[in-house]
């Protein structure tokens, strides 16, 4: 028999429509959010932290930022779960 594997968490990167969008702040610098990494943990919960670019321009550091608790981002981390869980069930 097999040992079982083990799988600590699974990601997915989601583009933030443009409407959804919002602007943060970190190291004096403005950013808008533009993406989401999704992750599944391994009790099955979803975390999620955002990502963007500098609203002065340029590529700016890697950082990550909070996802605010608004109603149509919690809708859209819970449909890109959804989604990616079809597509993970459909693979080859």
């Amino acid at each position: 028999m097999e040992a079982p594997v083990e799988i600590s968490a699974m990601a997915i990167n989601v583009a933030v429509p443009e409407d959804l969008r919002w602007r943060d702040t970190r190291r004096d610098e403005e950013f808008e959010l533009q993406s989401l990494t999704i992750r599944m943990l391994p009790d099955g919960s979803l975390a999620a932290k955002a990502y963007g670019r500098p609203v002065a321009g340029g590529r700016g550091a890697y950082v990550s930022f909070p996802v605010p608790d608004r109603p149509e981002l919690a809708a859209l981390v819970s449909a890109a779960a959804d989604e990616a869980s079809r597509r993970w069930a459909a693979h080859v």
